[in-house]
C-alpha cells in the first residue's frame, strides 16, 4: 500500500508549494491537495512540479459541477505536461448545499451527471477527437497538449451507485471518513466487481484518514471530533459513518502510538486499500503530535 499525505491548501501559495517538496524529501509516495475555497489545486500542482521530481501529485478533489469537462481536461493535461506525468486527477460531486446554495447550480441527478462527466472527460483527456452527446453535455472537439498523457482519474465515491460508476469508468476511487469496516465490506467489493464487469484493470482505492500518533488517545479523539465536526452533518458522510457504526470522526480516525498506528495501517492494506492519504491534525494537549505523526507515517511509507 502506497502512503501519501494531505497538504494544507489554505496556506499561502509558496508555503503550499514547499509542502510538496517536504513530502517528497520525507519519502511519501504521493501528496494531495483539496480544492475547496482557497488555492486552486491544479494550479498549485503545476507549480509544485517544478520543485519536485518523483512524488505523485494529486487533487482530492476537484468539484465537477462548476467546471465544464473541457476546461478541466485542458487544465489537467497542462498539469501533466508541467509535472512530467505525475498528476493523479481526483474529482467529485462536492455536496448539494455547496453546489446549490453557495454556487447557485443545479445538483439534480448527481449520478447521471457523473456518468456523463466521466464519459466526456475521458474522451477529452485521450487527445483524440471527442464526440459526446448526453442529456447534460454535448461536446465535439479535440484537445492537444504536447507531452501530456491522460492522468489516472479517481472519483470521490461513497455510495454504491457512485462506486459502480467509478469502477466502470475511472481508474479508482477516493474516500474520506470511511472506516475499515466500510472499506472492506462496501467499497472494495463493489468497485472491484464493477471494474471486473467492465473489463477494467483492478482499481485504485485511495482512502483518506485523520491521523494522530500520540499517547493522548482521548485528547486526540476529542480533537478529531472538533476539527472534523462538519462531516458528521453532511448526508453522504453521515451515511458512511453509519455504515461503520461510527458516531463521528473520532471513531474512524487512526490514533495511537507508533505500534498501534502500524497495526491499523496494515489492516487497511489487508482490506484492499491501495493508497492511504494521511491528514495530520493538531491536539492542544500534545504540541508535537503533527511532527510525530508525519515522521511515523513517512517511515511507514519508506517501508512499503
Amino acid at each position: 500500500m502506497r502512503i501519501g499525505v494531505m497538504l494544507d491548501g489554505s496556506a499561502p501559495l509558496q508555503s503550499v508549494v514547499s509542502q510538496f517538496s517536504q513530502a517528497e524529501e520525507a519519502g511519501f509516495a504521493s501528496a494531495w491537495l483539496p480544492n475547496i475555497f482557497a488555492n486552486d489545486a491544479l494550479t498549485v500542482l503545476a507549480l509544485a512540479g517544478a520543485h519536485t521530481s518523483r512524488i505523485e501529485l494529486g487533487t482530492s478533489v476537484v468539484p465537477t459541477f462548476p467546471r465544464h469537462p473541457t476546461a478541466l481536461a485542458q487544465q489537467a493535461l497542462t498539469v501533466q505536461a508541467a509535472t512530467n506525468g505525475r498528476l493523479a486527477l481526483g474529482i467529485g460531486l462536492s455536496h448539494k448545499p455547496v453546489i446549490e446554495q453557495m454556487m447557485g447550480l443545479d445538483f439534480t441527478r448527481p449520478v447521471r451527471h457523473m456518468r456523463e462527466y466521466l464519459a466526456a472527460l475521458t474522451a477529452l483527456l485521450s487527445g483524440q477527437p471527442a464526440h459526446f452527446d448526453g442529456d447534460v453535455y454535448r461536446i465535439h472537439l479535440q484537445l492537444t497538449v504536447p507531452g501530456a498523457l491522460p492522468p489516472p482519474l479517481l472519483v470521490a465515491a461513497l455510495g454504491p451507485q457512485m462506486l459502480q460508476v467509478a469502477g466502470h469508468m475511472a481508474t479508482g476511487t477516493i474516500t474520506w471518513m470511511g472506516g475499515p469496516i466500510y472499506l472492506e465490506r462496501d467499497v472494495v467489493p463493489t468497485i472491484n466487481a464493477a471494474a471486473q464487469e467492465a473489463g477494467q484493470p483492478a482499481p485504485r482505492i485511495v482512502a483518506g484518514f485523520p491521523i494522530a500518533v500520540t499517547g493522548q488517545v482521548e485528547a486526540a479523539k476529542a480533537a478529531a471530533r472538533r476539527v472534523f465536526a462538519v462531516y458528521a452533518t453532511l448526508p453522504s458522510y453521515r451515511a458512511i459513518l453509519d455504515r461503520e457504526g461510527a458516531a463521528d470522526a473520532a471513531d474512524v480516525a487512526i490514533i495511537g502510538d507508533e505500534q498501534a498506528i502500524a497495526v491499523q495501517v496494515e489492516r487497511l492494506a489487508a482490506a484492499g486499500v491501495t493508497d492511504l492519504i494521511c491528514s495530520f491534525y493538531p491536539i492542544e494537549e500534545d504540541a508535537d503530535v503533527q511532527v510525530r505523526s508525519h515522521a511515523t507515517l513517512a517511515q511507514l511509507a519508506l517501508l512499503q
